[in-house]
C-alpha cells in the first residue's frame, strides 16, 4: 500500500456526498457567462455599441480592478470574457473552499481518522479533494466554452476563455490544500484560504489600476485574466497554471507529512485559563462563535462592497451615450437617473443573495455543533433547547440585518456624494438594500426547518435552496422557464427599489413564510434526539 492507495474510493466518496450541491454550482458558474453573453449581444450588437459600453466602464477605476484591464477589441466574447471576470473569482473561492471541506472538516471532525485506519493512504484524502475540485473546474470550463460557441463567437476563443476559468478553479483547489495543513481549525484554514484569495486579488487589481503589468503575474488570479481570450489567446499561460498547480500539490503533500492527524503547522492561540464574566450565557457563547463571520461579511460586502455599488452607479448614465437602444428604454422608464436606480437596485438583489449564503451558514452552526458532539455538554446544563437555539437565531436572522443595512449606507453615502444629494439618494439607497431582508429570512428560515425536521440533510436543502435560487435569478428567464417557476424563488418577489414602486404584500407574505418555517424547525428541534449524527 502506498501514500495514494484508496484515492479513487475517496473521489467516488465526495462525489457521493456532493451529488446534489456540486451539480447546481457546476450548472449555475458555467451558465453564467452564457447569461451575460446573450443580454450583452441584444443590448449591444454592434463593435461600436460595444466599443462605447467598454470605455464608459474603463473609465472608472473601481471597475478596472474588479474586471481587469479592458479587451483588446470590442467583439462580444472579448467583452464577455471581460465583464465575467468576478465569476472568476466566485470559481477560485468555491474550489478552495470544497478542498477545504473535504480535508481539514474531515479532519477535525474525526472522519479522517476513522477512514485511515481503513486500506487508506496518507494522502489519499488531500489528492481526493483536490482532484474532484479540480475535475469540477474542468467540467465549468466546459460548460463555460460550449455556452459561448452557441452565441456564435469563435471557437478557439471560447475554449480558451473556458481554460481561464477553470485554471483559477484548479489552482486555488491546491492553495486551499496548502491552507488546510497550517491550521488545526476548519474556520482558520478557511480564513488564510480566503486571505490568499483576497491579496491575489488586490495585487491583480492595483497591478491593472496602475498600468504595472509586472506585477499581475505574481496574482495567480491574474493569470486568468491575461489569457485575454478572443484577442491573445495566450495558451502558454494554461502550461504555468499546471506546473504551479503540481508544485503547491506537492507543497500540500509535503507539509501533511510533517505533522500529526489533527494538528496544524501553526500553534494554536492559548485560550485564557479563566472565562470572562461575560461568558456565562449561550448568547455570549453564540456571540463568540458567529461574532468573525458576521464582522467579515459586514466590512467585505456591507463596507467594501457597498461603496463599490454606489462608486458605480453614479457612471451607469453615462454608458447610454452611445447606446439609443438604452436611451429608449430609459426614456420610457422615466429619464437617464432610472439607470442608476436600476444599478443599484439590481446589485442590492446580487448582494441579497450572497448574504442569504451568510443567514444558512449561520442557521447551519446548530448543526455543525450537534455533529461535533459540542451543543450536547452545552444543553446538560441549565441551557434549554429553545435558548441555546435562539441565540445562534439572533445571528442567523439579525446577522443579514446588519449586513444589508452596513450595505445600503455605505452605498447610499458614496452615490449621494457623487450626485450632490446625500441626503435624498441616503434614504431610498438604504431601503433598497433593506427590502431584501424578507426574501433573505426565507431562505435562512428553511434551514432552520430542515435542521429541525431532517438535520442530516440540512446543509443540502439550505444550499441547494440558494442554489435554486441563483439559477432562477441569473438563468431562468434564458431559458425560458414560465413565471411560476420563477416565482419559486422570493427574491422573485422583492420590491425593486430605488426606482420601482414599493409593494409591502410581498414583504409581509415572506416575513410570515420565514416565521412559519423557523417555528416548525424549533418545534420538531424540541422533540427529537439530539444529538442526531
Amino acid at each position: 500500500m502506498n501514500s495514494f492507495t484508496g484515492t479513487g474510493a475517496l473521489i467516488r466518496l465526495i462525489l457521493r456526498r456532493d451529488r446534489v450541491l456540486l451539480p447546481i454550482w457546476i450548472l449555475f458558474m458555467g451558465l453564467l457567462p452564457l447569461s451575460l453573453a446573450s443580454g450583452t449581444a441584444a443590448l449591444y450588437p454592434t463593435d461600436a455599441g460595444r466599443q462605447g459600453y467598454i470605455d464608459g466602464l474603463a473609465a472608472n477605476p473601481m471597475l478596472v480592478m474588479f474586471y481587469g484591464p479592458k479587451p483588446l477589441e470590442p467583439s462580444l466574447g472579448a467583452l464577455v470574457f471581460w465583464r465575467s471576470a468576478t465569476g472568476i473569482v466566485i470559481l477560485a473561492i468555491i474550489t478552495l473552499l470544497m478542498v477545504i471541506r473535504h480535508t481539514r472538516v474531515e479532519e477535525e471532525a474525526g472522519r479522517r481518522e476513522l477512514l485511515g485506519s481503513a486500506v487508506v493512504g496518507r494522502n489519499a484524502g488531500l489528492a481526493a479533494a483536490v482532484l474532484a475540485a479540480s475535475g469540477a473546474s474542468v467540467a465549468v470550463g466546459i460548460l463555460v466554452a460550449l455556452g459561448m460557441m452557441s452565441q456564435d463567437t469563435p471557437a478557439a476563443g471560447s475554449v480558451a476563455m473556458g481554460l481561464a476559468w477553470a485554471s483559477a478553479g484548479i489552482i486555488f483547489a491546491a492553495i486551499g490544500a496548502i491552507a488546510a495543513q497550517l491550521s488545526e481549525g476548519a474556520g482558520a484554514a478557511r480564513g488564510i484560504g480566503l486571505g490568499i484569495i483576497g491579496v491575489s486579488f488586490a495585487v491583480r487589481g492595483a497591478a491593472d489600476m496602475t498600468d504595472t503589468g509586472w506585477l499581475n503575474w505574481l496574482s495567480p488570479l491574474g493569470w486568468s485574466h491575461h489569457v485575454f481570450a478572443y484577442t491573445l489567446d495566450r495558451w502558454w499561460i494554461f502550461g504555468l497554471v499546471a506546473v504551479a498547480s503540481l508544485a503547491f500539490t506537492y507543497l500540500a503533500i509535503s507539509l501533511s507529512a510533517r505533522r500529526d492527524v489533527g494538528a496544524g503547522l501553526l500553534p494554536p492561540r492559548l485560550g485564557r485559563a479563566v472565562a470572562s464574566p461575560g461568558f456565562s450565557t449561550p448568547l455570549a457563547l453564540a456571540w463568540r462563535l458567529h461574532r468573525g463571520n458576521m464582522w467579515g461579511w459586514t466590512i467585505g460586502l456591507g463596507l467594501v462592497g457597498g461603496a463599490l455599488f454606489g462608486g458605480v452607479a453614479d457612471s451607469t448614465t453615462k454608458l447610454l451615450a452611445d447606446n439609443e437602444q438604452l436611451k429608449e428604454i430609459m426614456a420610457r422608464l422615466g429619464g437617464d437617473s432610472v439607470a442608476a436606480d436600476m444599478f443599484l437596485a439590481g446589485t442590492m438583489g446580487i448582494g441579497a443573495i450572497a448574504v442569504a449564503a451568510y443567514g444558512i451558514s449561520a442557521a447551519l452552526k446548530m448543526r455543525l455543533e450537534e455533529a461535533s458532539l459540542r451543543s450536547e455538554p452545552v444543553l446538560a446544563t441549565s441551557v434549554s433547547r429553545m435558548s441555546w437555539a435562539s441565540s445562534h437565531l439572533v445571528f442567523a436572522f439579525l446577522g443579514p440585518l446588519v449586513v444589508m443595512a452596513a450595505t445600503g449606507l455605505s452605498a447610499g453615502l458614496v452615490y449621494g456624494a457623487s450626485t450632490g444629494a446625500v441626503f435624498d439618494d441616503l434614504p431610498r439607497v438604504l431601503g433598497g438594500a433593506l427590502v431584501q431582508l424578507p426574501a433573505i429570512w426565507v431562505l435562512t428560515a428553511l434551514t432552520v426547518a430542515a435542521f429541525g425536521l431532517v438535520p442530516r440533510l440540512a446543509p443540502g436543502i439550505g444550499w441547494g435552496a440558494l442554489a435554486a435560487c441563483l439559477m432562477l435569478g441569473q438563468v431562468g428567464a434564458l431559458l425560458g422557464l414560465s413565471q411560476t417557476v420563477l416565482d419559486l424563488s422570493p427574491f422573485t418577489h422583492t420590491p425593486r427599489v430605488p426606482g420601482g414602486e414599493m409593494a409591502w404584500t410581498p414583504m409581509i407574505v415572506l416575513t410570515a413564510i420565514a416565521i412559519v418555517l423557523m417555528a416548525a424547525g424549533l418545534s420538531a428541534f424540541r422533540r427529537r434526539d439530539i444529538p442526531v449524527t
